[in-house]
């Protein structure tokens, strides 16, 4: 149901004008009945002016009255057919100045682990345009050196809902596309709650990853190569490594006479 025009304003007119219950005030206005008694008691809404629902014609005298006399009576408010077929106006999500900053950390966080979001859904989320957006990607940001990319929603600028709900999006575009996806593109198009039930697959380190093939074969080949060649040599004449050859003899001789001379 729709709410009046200044619900808070509303249900102090009705608290100091009728005889309504709290629930019915609640209902009407939108809030919670606790929050009614505490206007009626004057702890909450304290200062503000009622506004008179009747004289703004979002009210009629006999409806209060029927509802004053039925306690289970719901009050509604009137239609008003200049507001037929109106839509809320649809634009970027507004940041608060105090977090405005933070908005490039979080763009840049989202390129870097979902590139497969567009510019409108990142623009959805953070509340940015797309020029900023086109300079974060190129790394043309005047300010590129020093952003450290960071969650959105450990920012506070979206909620987790809402980042999961977009990535489906792209997950469902790329199937509809047919595009093969790698386990890690897949891991980062499923959303949060989904990637966390998924079984971990057992995956090799990368710093070792080509060394699954590495065997010993080889090198015991060659021990039994060197094994074989020992077995085939003659080790009968043992004094024959001990005996140096006749050219170095010569030379020990001739330089022994050198030194006595």
């Amino acid at each position: 149901m729709a709410k009046p025009l200044m619900a808070k304003a509303t249900a102090v007119w009705l608290v100091d004008n009728t005889t309504l219950s709290f629930k019915q005030i609640a209902d009407f206005c939108g809030l919670h009945e606790l929050e009614v008694q505490g206007i009626a008691d004057g702890d909450v809404a304290t200062g503000v002016k009622g506004f008179d629902p009747i004289a703004s014609n979002q009210l009629d005298a006999e409806e209060i009255k029927a509802a004053e006399a039925n306690p289970l009576q719901k009050l509604r408010i009137k239609s008003n057919p200049a507001a037929v077929g109106e839509e809320k106006r649809r634009g970027p999500r507004y940041t608060p100045l105090s977090k405005r900053q933070d908005r490039p950390a979080s763009i840049l966080w989202l390129v870097k682990f979902h590139p497969e979001l567009a510019d409108a859904q990142i623009a959805r989320l953070v509340g940015t345009t797309k020029p900023t957006i086109a300079s974060i990607r190129d790394r043309s940001h005047w300010n590129i050196q020093n952003i450290t990319p960071i969650d959105p929603v450990a920012l506070g600028l979206c909620k987790q809902t809402e980042l999961d709900a977009e990535v489906q999006k792209a997950a469902k575009k790329k199937a509809a596309e047919g595009v093969v996806m790698s386990d890690d593109e897949r891991r980062k198009l499923v959303s949060t709650e989904s990637s966390l039930g998924m079984s971990q697959e057992p995956r090799l380190p990368t710093a070792i990853a080509g060394l699954e093939n590495f065997t010993l074969s080889g090198a015991k080949d060659q021990a039994d190569e060197a094994e074989e060649v020992d077995e085939k040599r003659d080790y009968s004449d043992a004094d024959s490594f001990f005996n140096l050859p006749g050219d170095a003899e010569d030379e020990d001789e001739d330089d022994t006479d050198r030194r006595r001379r």
